[in-house]
């Protein structure tokens, strides 16, 4: 793969791992709900991008700390917004999840260094996603989720995927392809659940609406 080649994915990487949580954010803003959304996901969002922040520091990775940083921030607005709709109890969900994949890189790196880290780092990111699909999955109201989020989200999840494999590293591979799995199976649920409500009638809304 050529380096103009390999350039130009990781600017495609960064764009939409910078800019996925946008239209999120943007949606929660303007329909003031938060139906369908795990803050559980948010939590292990913020976590796992200050492991990938460190993990391309320490490997000179430079490629996945800009749209890591980013990342922290707009999750960091989600956050808020959660805070602002919900209530300060919204917290709890969002720091039990930072806490429960946010902890687990910490024995590898301390006993084995980034290298072992970064796998365990790669196996929270594969299913980083797993919270938001958990929702989307049991919820009837996904309202407040933004499918542009999660197209962008693949999207970047195939690119650190293919990378991963140019750059032979297994955290990207796995990180990559989890990612990727767990945003088509959100599409997929979003998509079932649009064409579910187009095909309810009007008499079947009146009926319901009883």
């Amino acid at each position: 793969m050529s380096s103009i080649v390999l350039s130009a994915m990781l600017v495609v990487a960064n764009v939409m791992g910078a800019g996925m949580i946008v239209p999120q954010v943007a949606r929660l803003n303007r329909l003031k709900t938060t139906e369908g959304i795990s803050a559980a996901w948010i939590g292990v969002g913020l976590a796992m991008n200050l492991w990938w922040v460190g993990y391309g520091l320490a490997n000179g990775l430079w490629g996945i700390i800009p749209v890591s940083v980013v990342a922290f921030a707009l999750y960091l607005v989600m956050a808020a917004q959660f805070v602002a709709l919900n209530g300060l109890g919204s917290l709890r969900s969002c720091a039990r999840g930072a806490a429960l994949l946010g902890l687990l890189p910490v024995p590898a790196l301390v006993l084995s260094g980034w290298p072992t880290a970064g796998l365990v780092v790669g196996l929270c990111y594969a299913i980083q996603f797993a919270p938001a699909a958990l929702a989307a999955v049991r919820s009837d109201q996904l309202e407040g989720v933004s499918p542009v989020t999660w197209v962008m989200a693949g999207t970047e999840a195939a690119i650190w995927l293919v990378y991963g494999f140019h750059q032979g590293d297994a955290a990207l591979i796995i990180g990559g392809g989890g990612g990727l799995a767990m945003s088509c199976l959100i599409l997929v649920r979003l998509t079932r659940h649009v064409a579910a409500r187009r095909a309810v009638t009007p008499a079947d809304e009146l009926v319901l609406a009883r």
